[in-house]
């Protein structure tokens, strides 16, 4: 069995607020640990009322200051957004106040709409500088030479792990090209996957890190007794979708007896189309599910994505998951 790891968006839903998304998250990575997941991830988002990790590295630090092992790090940083002295430093920080369990990875998107990129005085052409400010910010987190008159402090010498995370071929490539492990979104954008996946592998150029190619693959996971709650469940996630095209922003919305009252039929091949990597029922279905997607992208890792509205929902479908996938049983990998 592949590891498992967990990209918590930390979810504001309706009726709570951001401060309580953020102690339910706190909870959940305390969970996660205890069931054997690998890596608990968060991701940048701006101007999104339903997501609370705008602040991703402060978020990072306070779920690792609430762990003692699992992996804590960023699904991703959009790199655009920020100096890659900036990144080193915040993430050599994490590194120094909780050494060998924080994993950075990077992207070039945005993580909003261009409006907001303008509020965050960034450039939009910023994105074109991607490759080279990956490699700035990996010089940052290496040993200091001699005479390098700038210096990611703390950062420096951190070694931080750097995955590149991706949609589409660009990231791929990229991340063949630096030997680096490599995150491709999967669980909204599955369009490109296969092709990615191919380009990476053929591609890749062992580095100092990395002596061969590691692909984690995003996916969405709700388990639940039954197949009939677990797709019950899934339809906030199916709401989300919907309203994500239709151009609306909200929070997390409870779920649904009938999807089909909610969405108009091009609604719905539109976020279906946009979710078809998603396993949803019992532990048996996921079980045999994500074997079977396993089996046909021969992910290294699996980056489970568990968009459930009620806390205590989400924390069980990830215990029902961890046991179906005999996490218990195996030894967590210490690094990317």
């Amino acid at each position: 069995m592949v590891p498992l790891s967990i990209l918590d968006l930390v979810p504001v839903t309706t009726g709570s607020t951001p401060r309580e998304a953020l102690q339910h998250s706190r909870k959940l990575v305390q969970h996660a640990e205890t069931l054997g997941y690998t890596r608990y991830w968060v991701a940048e988002h701006h101007n999104m009322p339903g997501i609370a990790s705008a602040a991703t590295s402060v978020v990072i630090g306070w779920l690792a200051q609430a762990t003692e092992r699992i992996r804590v790090g960023a699904g991703g940083i959009m790199l655009p957004n920020h100096s890659p002295l900036q990144i080193a430093e915040q993430f050599g920080t994490l590194e120094a106040l909780y050494p060998g369990r924080i994993d950075l990875g990077v992207g070039r998107a945005p993580g909003t709409d261009q409006l907001t990129v303008r509020a965050m005085r960034r450039d939009p052409r910023a994105a074109e500088d991607f490759p080279q400010d990956v490699q700035e910010l990996m010089a940052l987190l290496a040993p200091a030479r001699e005479g390098q008159r700038i210096q990611a402090v703390p950062g420096a010498g951190s070694n931080v792990p750097v995955w590149i995370l991706g949609s589409s071929l660009f990231g791929a490539q990229l991340a063949a090209l630096l030997g680096l492990p490599y995150a491709f979104a999967s669980h909204f954008a599955p369009a490109a996957l296969v092709e990615a996946l191919a380009a990476y592998r053929r591609r890749f150029e062992p580095s100092a890190t990395r002596a061969k190619p590691h692909a984690m693959l995003g996916v969405n996971v709700i388990v639940a007794d039954t197949d009939r709650e677990a797709t019950r469940l899934f339809t906030t996630l199916q709401q989300a979708f919907t309203d994500l095209h239709r151009g609306k922003r909200g929070l997390s919305k409870p779920p649904i007896d009938d999807i089909d009252a909610y969405w108009s039929e091009p609604e719905r091949v539109a976020a279906s189309s946009m979710l078809e990597h998603s396993v949803i029922g019992s532990p048996r279905t996921v079980k045999r599910g994500l074997e079977r997607f396993v089996e046909a992208t021969g992910a290294d890792e699996l980056m489970v994505v568990s968009h459930v509205f009620d806390p205590e929902a989400r924390a069980r479908s990830y215990a029902l998951l961890a046991d179906a996938w005999g996490l218990a049983e195996r030894t967590a990998p210490s690094g990317a």
